[in-house]
């Protein structure tokens, strides 16, 4: 009687626990990270193998089988632009990115750590996350002309907000407790930024780099396609004039690959490095 009334009462019945989230967190684990490891590696063949079937079934010359893509991605690379193409647009990419996360950063540190002003710009951010990209690049190319630095420079604008965004929440979730800890053993400045602040930020600052990379890949080529002389984008703007399906996929395929050689080469294990004191927290 006790029991049915503890329950209806909403109250546990005694002897009974409420098991851990630690005890809960390695099954929730084992679910999302359930299958075989090799299904990853049948992504790609099984998205190939669908392609093929399509263009099979089309037999259309605006949607050519991967085949024919892969010519066209030799014949560009060995006698075509492909390879400056690429190389115009990566370092574009690259400065852009690099000018981004580093005002981005402060900007987020600066209105984490203060709260008068986080409340004066908060609006800002609000603004910029919310302008559209192609405004802000026609803005930049009618002030600067058509150059490498105002397409720099656009990219760089709408960049900035979301990576400020994301490291102010970052330095908001900052532990007091760690920092009682670094006073009261009087950690020094640099062993404290090393062993107690960044490790906190480094989820959210790989978090940034990863939405902000994808970003900037998209604003970059839009932005080759309203004022470049060259690039990728400028390039699929080309042959889109032409028709051109299969340099248009050859230039897609090609920038597809570099985006997985830079997640699964490069952010991947920096992000497996950078987080292996998180597996053995409690």
């Amino acid at each position: 009687m006790n029991d049915s009334s503890n329950t209806a009462a909403g109250r546990a019945p005694p002897g009974w626990a409420k098991p851990r989230l630690a005890d809960e967190a390695p099954l929730l684990q084992s679910r999302s990270t359930a299958g075989p490891s090799w299904l990853g590696l049948l992504s790609l063949p099984l998205l190939l193998l669908i392609w093929q079937v399509a263009a099979w079934i089309a037999q259309s010359r605006f949607l050519p089988g991967p085949p024919a893509v892969a010519i066209e991605i030799w014949d560009l690379a060995l006698n075509g632009p492909l390879i400056g193409d690429f190389g115009a647009t990566l370092l574009r990419a690259l400065i852009g990115f690099v000018m981004a996360m580093i005002i981005g950063t402060a900007i987020g540190f600066a209105l984490g750590r203060t709260g008068w002003a986080d409340r004066l710009f908060a609006p800002w951010i609000v603004v910029g996350l919310n302008i559209p990209a192609i405004v802000v690049g026609i803005l930049c190319y009618i002030s600067l002309g058509l150059t490498d630095l105002a397409l720099i420079l656009a990219v760089i604008i709408n960049k900035v907000p979301l990576v400020a965004t994301m490291m102010r929440e970052g330095v908001r979730a900052l532990s007091a407790d760690y920092d009682e800890l670094a006073v009261t053993f009087r950690i020094p400045r640099a062993r404290y930024l090393r062993l107690v602040l960044v490790p906190q930020l480094m989820p959210y600052l790989l978090a940034a780099a990863r939405a902000g990379l994808s970003l900037v890949w998209k604003m970059v080529l839009v932005f080759e396609v309203l004022g470049s002389d060259g690039g990728v984008g400028f390039r699929v703007g080309l042959y889109f004039q032409l028709f051109d399906v299969a340099g248009i996929l050859a230039y897609t395929c090609c920038f597809v690959a570099v985006i997985l050689t830079l997640e699964y080469g490069a952010l991947r294990p920096i992000e497996g490095r950078v987080l292996e004191w998180r597996k053995d927290r409690p």
